[in-house]
């Protein structure tokens, strides 16, 4: 007769950990359709922006006053930098929801999950390799889009010093540097929408549904943001600190506003993706 304290026997040869290696996920999630499709968006907007200064012309300051935008053709530098700001609040929320939020949920509308589950692969393997996958996918989308701008503005434009709104330049060096950081805050400031979407996607089968509610309340908390009367409660909104980049590309940087963004967002994100392991360890899978 067996007692619970008796050791459960495990086949010969199987290791927990090198169950669903990241390399087969990481080559399962490039070969999507969607994938493919994502990447080719990011990698034709800095061409559309290109298209649309050519038609327009060179952007000229508003009311006196000149904006990172209005200095879109002064360098490649400047090209990637108002790239990264156009698609900061929006576009780039977008593959994020995407990766992180079709992992587990597609699984379960392909009702395959079950037989990932039964390889077997321990559920909570399961989750850290789908969001591996996913947050570097991410992190990828979001130095595609200025690595190709950079390119794209250097050919258009030419290389030289990123020239800042409120007067002065940084040296080519320190603009790269200074743009790299930029990419890591922006990845940083959209973890919250990526464990948002990885949460949902633990606890739905449709894959929409985790996507669309990831972008959905992102959305809502820029909407948020916009209300003024809120006063310091919306420094404990995540969309609040989004555009706090653009204190890295001053003469001077300021890094107060970033060092408070990140703790925002890292403090979200942690407690999101706890959540996902937790529920899922639990839930009944069905499909």
């Amino acid at each position: 007769m067996s007692t619970l304290t008796e050791p459960v026997e495990v086949a010969s040869g199987y290791r927990a950990g090198r169950t669903l290696p990241l390399r087969v996920e990481l080559i399962r999630q490039l070969k999507r359709r969607r994938t493919l499709v994502m990447g080719g968006i990011l990698a034709v907007l800095p061409f559309v922006l290109l298209i649309a200064f050519a038609i327009g012309g060179d952007p000229s300051g508003r009311n006196g006053q000149v904006t990172l935008m209005d200095t879109a053709t002064a360098s490649g530098a400047n090209f990637a930098a108002v790239n990264l700001f156009v698609s900061a609040g929006f576009l780039l929320v977008i593959p994020v929801a995407l990766f992180c939020g079709d992992t587990v949920a597609a699984e379960a509308g392909w009702s395959s999950l079950r037989y990932l589950l039964a390889a077997p692969v321990p559920r909570a393997r399961l989750l850290w390799s789908k969001l591996v996958v996913g947050l570097g996918m991410s992190l990828a989308a979001m130095v595609l889009l200025p690595l190709v701008a950079l390119v794209v503005g250097t050919a258009a434009y030419g290389w030289g010093p990123l020239q800042i709104p409120t007067g002065g330049a940084l040296a080519t060096g320190t603009a790269a540097q200074r743009l790299a950081v930029v990419v890591a805050y922006i990845f940083v400031s959209q973890l919250v929408t990526a464990a948002l979407a990885f949460w949902l996607s633990t606890r739905t089968d449709a894959p929409l549904g985790a996507v669309g509610g990831a972008v959905g309340l992102t959305i809502v908390g820029n909407v948020l943001d916009a209300v003024t009367a809120l006063g310091h409660w919306r420094d404990f909104l995540p969309a609040h600190w989004q555009f706090a980049w653009a204190d890295a590309v001053q003469p001077h940087p300021e890094w107060s506003g970033m060092i408070q963004g990140t703790a925002v967002s890292v403090t979200y994100a942690l407690v999101l993706f706890a959540l996902a392991f937790r529920g899922f360890a639990r839930k009944d899978i069905v499909s």
